[in-house]
């Protein structure tokens, strides 16, 4: 690969400000001799004015309240006059000023995916629009339109997710702050600094082998820019924890992904720092953070408003389990309004606020055991959830028979007995199941069943 020149990695329309520490910064990530191949260029795009205003949105929602109504079922404060100001920029949302909350219309992936046009406001600058695609698991790839300060403010729900883990952000000038590791056979990789803290590093690196001149570059790399925060999903945290790095992060987190409670305290147990479960999606950003003192995802933005809905769309009270539906956000281009994301759990009241417990991705499967009761998937999670699992798919066929597809820490061959036993004893009676190493390369479900249930 040619070397990266200055022109090429300090572009002004990427950095519209980058001082010394910045530059230095940004050489230091790519000329060093352990490097891997960055195949794409980025930048957080952030005028001075621009910078000012992300230090600013950030106070506010380090020190903003999530509202806490006494009825899980009423709409937050601002609500009112949000959804008119949405009638009049958003075509989709024409006509639903003054009706009942409980009333308004549900948006779906697939009315965004097929429609974008008509949920995004009239009237956007283009000049700085970004676009970013998104495949999902429900069969309906997006591209979620944002703005270089969308990008920014992640930073201050990630900060807020820090501090319920007692961790807060010292990197500074000279340092990296956060490498973002994936683990595929392609993905976006790319440096860039964060002017919001000295002008820190950020690398966006992928642990494929293939990505790098050596597979024993990757630790070395890693031990060499030791960043404060390494944020990746289960598949890339398990390769991570592979590598033997004597570097130890302040902290680990996980997103995209369901984090399997026995990954997460392996990892937890070998890097000697907390590790974050996020619950977040490319079309809203950081919902909650798993918080083991309340036994529930703490939810992280002041201005999103999360309801749990019944089948009908009826907003439900706390307590009772149902579909998350969410609206607000803190992306101009995108202001959801009811959207449902597929995942269920149920809303309560915690000391640490509203919490939502019992978070299950997409809706519920249930399973018919041999000799024909039924038995949820939630079951399931708690019966894998001791094991070390990466991730893994858990399937009944047409015939009734059981396929487990499962990625361990540990050989699976080992470790299929045990999780034979673990899942028969959930079912109560024998079962025919085959368990077998997972081989897919993206996002997969969880729990899928070809036996219609009559629930």
């Amino acid at each position: 690969m040619n070397p990266v020149t200055d022109e090429q990695l300090f572009s002004p329309r990427r950095f519209p400000v980058l001082g010394p520490a910045g530059r230095a910064m940004l050489r230091q990530l790519v000329d060093h001799p352990n490097a891997p191949l960055y195949r794409d260029f980025s930048g957080h795009r952030l005028t001075r004015l621009g910078v000012w205003q992300a230090r600013w949105r950030q106070w506010q929602v380090m020190n903003a309240e999530i509202p806490w109504g006494r009825n899980a079922t009423d709409p937050p404060p601002w609500a009112e006059a949000w959804v008119r100001q949405l009638a009049h920029t958003v075509p989709a949302a024409r006509g639903l000023a003054g009706r009942p909350w409980g009333e308004l219309p549900l948006v779906s992936r697939a009315d965004l995916s097929h429609a974008l046009h008509l949920h995004t406001p009239a009237g956007l600058r283009v000049d700085q629009l970004l676009c970013f695609a998104t495949s999902g698991t429900t069969g309906h790839p997006l591209k979620v339109p944002s703005l270089p300060r969308v990008a920014a403010d992640y930073q201050a729900y990630h900060r807020r997710a820090l501090r319920h883990a007692g961790v807060e952000l010292k990197a500074g000038p000279g340092q990296v702050g956060i490498v973002l590791a994936g683990f595929q056979q392609r993905c976006f990789t790319y440096v860039s600094v964060n002017p919001l803290q000295g002008e820190c590093g950020l690398a966006k690196l992928n642990l494929n082998p293939d990505d790098w001149h050596s597979p024993t570059d990757r630790a070395a790399y890693l031990d060499a820019m030791a960043p404060e925060l390494v944020s990746g999903d289960p598949i890339s945290l398990a390769e991570l924890a592979r590598l033997g790095l004597k570097h130890r992060p302040r902290a680990l987190m996980s997103t995209s992904m369901a984090l399997h409670d026995g990954l997460r305290r392996e990892l937890e147990w070998q890097f000697r720092c907390p590790v974050l479960d996020l619950y977040s999606m490319n079309e809203v950003g950081p919902i909650g953070v798993f918080d083991p003192k309340v036994d529930g995802f703490v939810l992280l933005q002041p201005r999103l408003h999360v309801e749990i809905v019944d089948d009908t769309g009826r907003p439900l009270p706390y307590g009772q389990p149902g579909e998350i539906v969410v609206s607000g956000g803190f992306n101009p281009c995108l202001p959801l309004l009811r959207y449902r994301t597929g995942d269920r759990a149920r809303l309560d009241m915690s000391p640490r606020g509203p919490v939502l417990r019992g978070l299950v991705g997409r809706a519920p499967v249930r399973y018919r055991a041999p000799s024909g009761r039924w038995v949820n998937n939630v079951e399931l999670s708690q019966a894998l959830a001791p094991f070390a699992l990466v991730r893994f798919a858990f399937h009944q066929q047409a015939d009734g028979l059981f396929v487990l597809r499962a990625e361990a820490t540990e050989p699976l061959a080992g470790l299929a007995p045990r999780l034979h036993e673990a899942i028969e004893a959930r079912f109560g009676e024998p079962l025919t199941l085959t368990i077998e190493p997972l081989v897919a390369d993206d996002k997969l479900r969880q729990y899928t069943s070809d036996l219609a249930d009559p629930c």
